[in-house]
C-alpha cells in the first residue's frame, strides 16, 4: 500500500465561540508524524469543533493550526488555507457515501493527484477482504462494509492527515470489536497521521497511542491510554471508564474515612476535602469473613445479577464510615458468577489500583 510522506499536525492556543457559547478554550495539541491520537470527551467536551478546525470546515477564531510546521489557518486572518488543499482526508460519523456512485467508484472519488496507480482500489479492496464488492452500491452494504468503504476513500488520495468523526458509532458491539482491528492495521500500513473523535473510551484505549481528554472546551490529560485509565488526572475521567463509587470527605492523619473503610491519601493533607472513587470493578467481595480481614468491611447485599461473563451486586453499607457525602449503596462488577442471596452478609473492600482520591480544596 501506497504510504504518503508523514506530517505533523499542531494545534496552538485554539480557542472557538458559536455565538456567545465557548466551544474550545485555548487547546494546544500536537499528533507526532504516524502517530494516532484520540480526542476523548462527552458531548459538548468541543472534540468535532477541533477536528472541524483542523479539516477547515470552520474558519478559525483563535490560535494556530500548522501541517508539518506550514500554517493553514491563524485566528484573526481572512485568508486561511481551504480543505482541498490541506492534504487531509476526512472521514464523517455517517460515512457520506455517494448511493449513485459504486463502492470503486466511491473509493476513487478523490483520486485526482497522481499519487495512486490505477490498480490501487482493487489492491486495497482485496487487503479489506471486499474485493468482491467493488461493483455494488453502497445502500447493499453493511454497517461494516460502508465504514471500511468510507475509510479507503479517505485514504485513497494518500492524505498527510487522517481525521475520523465517531467511526464506529454506528455498529453493533460485536461488529465493532472486529471493524476497530480492520481499522487499526490498515491506518497502520498506511503510516498517516491521524487525529480520531470519539466518546467511547474502549475505541480510544484500542486504537490511540495518545488520548486527548476534553471536557468543556479544556485539555484535561493528554497522556497514553495506559496513564489515562490507570492515573487519572481528573473525577471526569474515572466516570469515562465505567461505572465508580463517590465518597466525599475530610482527610485526617493521612486517611480518608469511608462506607468502604479508611483509604489512604498521604498526598491530601490533614483537614482538606477530598472526593474518593472506586470503579465498581474495583471492588473485590468476599461471602465468607476473609482470612485476617485486612481492609474488608461487611456490607448487605440488595441485588446480585448476572451479567453474563461479569456479574452485578449492589451493596448496602453496614460498617465503616457511612455521610452524607457517601452513597446509600455500593456497585460492585465482579469477574465471573457471583450471586450471594439477597439480605445475606458478605465482605467488601477497594483495590487501591481502581482507587482514586482527588482534592477537593
Amino acid at each position: 500500500m501506497f504510504r504518503p510522506p508523514m506530517r505533523r499536525l499542531e494545534l496552538t492556543n485554539v480557542s472557538h465561540c458559536f455565538g456567545e457559547t465557548l466551544a474550545v478554550d485555548d487547546v494546544t495539541i500536537g499528533v507526532a508524524p504516524g502517530e494516532f491520537v484520540c480526542l476523548l470527551g462527552p458531548s459538548g467536551s468541543g472534540k468535532t469543533t477541533l477536528l472541524r478546525l483542523a479539516a477547515g470546515l470552520e474558519t478559525l477564531q483563535a490560535g494556530r493550526i500548522a501541517i508539518d510546521g506550514r500554517t493553514v489557518a491563524a485566528g484573526g486572518h481572512a485568508r486561511q488555507i481551504p480543505p482541498e488543499r490541506r492534504g487531509v482526508g476526512l472521514m464523517f460519523q455517517d460515512y457520506a457515501l455517494f448511493p449513485h456512485l459504486t463502492v470503486a467508484q466511491n473509493i476513487g472519488f478523490g483520486l485526482h493527484n497522481g499519487t495512486r496507480d490505477g490498480g490501487w482500489i482493487g489492491r486495497a479492496l482485496a487487503d479489506m477482504r471486499l474485493a468482491h464488492l467493488g461493483e455494488r452500491y453502497p445502500h447493499t452494504l453493511s454497517g461494516g462494509q460502508q465504514q471500511r468503504i468510507a475509510l479507503l476513500r479517505a485514504l485513497a488520495p494518500a492524505p498527510a492527515i487522517l481525521l475520523l468523526d465517531e467511526p464506529f458509532s454506528g455498529l453493533d458491539e460485536h461488529l465493532r470489536q472486529r471493524v476497530r482491528q480492520e481499522t487499526r492495521e490498515i491506518i497502520a500500513e498506511s503510516g498517516v497521521t491521524t487525529l480520531m473523535v470519539t466518546h467511547n473510551p474502549e475505541a480510544a484505549m484500542f486504537l490511540a497511542d495518545r488520548i486527548v481528554v476534553l471536557d468543556d472546551g479544556r485539555v484535561a490529560q493528554d497522556a497514553t491510554p495506559v496513564e489515562i485509565y490507570t492515573a487519572p488526572a481528573d473525577p471526569l475521567i474515572v466516570r469515562m471508564f465505567g461505572p465508580a463509587n463517590e465518597f466525599g470527605g475530610v482527610v485526617r492523619d493521612g486517611v480518608l474515612a469511608t462506607a468502604l473503610g479508611p483509604i489512604p491519601t498521604s498526598e491530601i493533607g490533614n483537614g482538606k476535602r477530598a472526593l474518593c472513587l472506586v470503579r465498581a470493578d474495583g471492588i473485590e467481595v468476599s461471602v465468607a469473613p476473609p482470612g485476617g480481614g485486612a481492609g474488608f468491611v461487611r456490607v448487605r447485599v440488595e441485588t446480585a445479577r448476572v451479567l453474563g461473563a461479569t456479574s452485578y451486586l449492589l451493596l448496602e453499607p453496614t460498617e465503616g464510615t457511612i455521610s452524607e457525602r457517601s452513597p446509600s449503596t455500593i456497585e460492585a462488577r465482579l469477574p465471573g458468577i457471583h450471586v450471594p442471596p439477597t439480605g445475606s452478609e458478605v465482605w467488601a473492600r477497594a483495590r487501591g489500583e481502581q482507587t482514586f482520591v482527588f482534592a477537593l480544596d
